[in-house]
């Protein structure tokens, strides 16, 4: 996304690239969201687990509350976009191993 590629979000970055414990995330997100901006982002993350988990967009929006448009975008990321949420849930998945 080049028109948020700034030195703020260069920041904004690599002050998440510091973070060590899910502890830490949390008081840093917590401190630099909205309640309302943490549930879209966690909504948008269980949404993706779920499409890679080859699950139908009725199943999720049921279960998540999250709209087919919202559903419809994360799995546009998900097949054609940067291949940010492939590449996390890929690690996450190796760590629970």
């Amino acid at each position: 996304m080049k028109e948020i590629n700034d030195k703020n979000m260069d920041a904004l970055y690599k002050a998440v690239l510091q973070l060590k414990t899910l502890d830490e995330c949390k008081r840093f997100f917590d401190d630099l969201c909205t309640i309302s901006e943490l549930k879209s982002m966690s909504q948008r993350m269980e949404v993706a687990l779920m499409l890679r988990d080859k699950r139908i967009y009725t199943d999720i929006a049921a279960k998540t509350g999250a709209s087919t448009a919202t559903i419809s975008r994360v799995n546009r990321c998900i097949n054609y976009g940067s291949d940010g949420y492939n590449l996390v849930i890929d690690r996450m998945e190796k760590a629970d191993e």
